[in-house]
């Protein structure tokens, strides 16, 4: 299902404008929810980052954000499913051709919802591979916008793929750690969660950001910090995180030809204590519609 600017079509019939700037030149922002029982976790988060997206890249967004939110649902609402997946993308517009922001006009609001579809239950009780990739994180950007302008991760994503991995881990130009194409990296070591800071060039994640909320809940302790790739191979445990595969463990990590495992080459327990922790949380709220 697709909502276009507060109207429900199906998904085979929604289009958009040729000319729309989100189209020709990623010049959008946008955010991914997830519902449990039909509620949308952490909608308020994800809606506040769309707006701080926008006003990054001085984009005026066509609805005020508490009609954003119920648009969502009941986009949501309207697939039937109660567990989906919606994609919010706000544009800047269309009209004539070329790069100034002023000639955009009539800024669009879509939402895309479908049924969600999680990882494999084998990610979770055997782990996933990263594959170390060549593509550096775009600096480019202010990193804190989270923009249509993806080329790098799909990039990314392709070089890991083409080895056989999961998912792609990328670097930042001084060669520390960052994220995955599409996800946040944390890693146990010592009985310590730690993970890149937002000046290494990440996004902040919502899903990072319960998680670090529920370790630091149990006591654990947590380190914000630069990490290199010693860090990685020398760690307990290692996992990813994102709106909707939460906590996925990292058992190896293809350095170029070299599969190099991470702690014992399984699911850490703390891992697994986490991922229990925040399927419970997010359980709890969906019961607070």
């Amino acid at each position: 299902m697709v909502n276009t600017d507060g109207r429900l079509v199906p998904s085979e019939q929604a289009v958009v404008s040729v000319f729309d700037r989100g189209f020709l030149s990623g010049d959008s922002v946008y955010e991914v929810v997830r519902s449990y029982r039909g509620v949308p976790f952490e909608l308020g988060a994800h809606l506040a980052r769309l707006e701080r997206s926008a006003r990054l890249i001085g984009l005026g967004l066509p609805m005020p954000l508490e009609r954003i939110g119920a648009e969502v649902q009941h986009t949501g609402d309207a697939t039937g499913n109660p567990e989906s997946y919606a994609r919010i993308i706000a544009t800047r517009g269309s009209r004539e051709l070329g790069l100034e922001p002023g000639l955009a006009h009539d800024g669009r609001l879509i939402v895309i919802a479908k049924e969600l579809v999680p990882p494999p239950p084998e990610a979770y009780e055997r782990g996933v591979r990263l594959a170390l990739v060549e593509r550096r994180r775009n600096e480019a950007l202010d990193l804190q916008a989270k923009t249509g302008n993806y080329l790098n991760n799909v990039l990314a994503m392709e070089q890991a793929k083409a080895r056989g991995a999961y998912e792609a881990l990328m670097l930042n130009t001084h060669g520390r750690i960052t994220e995955a194409a599409s996800a946040n990296v944390f890693l146990v070591q010592a009985g310590a969660l730690c993970t890149p800071p937002l000046a290494a060039g990440i996004l902040e994640g919502v899903t990072r950001r319960v998680v670090i909320a529920l370790a630091r809940g149990l006591g654990l302790p947590v380190h914000e910090r630069d990490l290199v790739l010693d860090d990685l191979f020398s760690a307990d445990e290692a996992f990813i995180t994102s709106t909707t595969r939460e906590l996925v463990p990292v058992v190896a990590v293809w350095q170029g030809e070299l599969e190099r495992p991470i702690g014992s080459g399984a699911p850490g327990p703390l891992t697994r204590r986490l991922l229990g922790e925040f399927r419970d949380r997010a359980q709890r709220l969906s019961t607070r519609r």
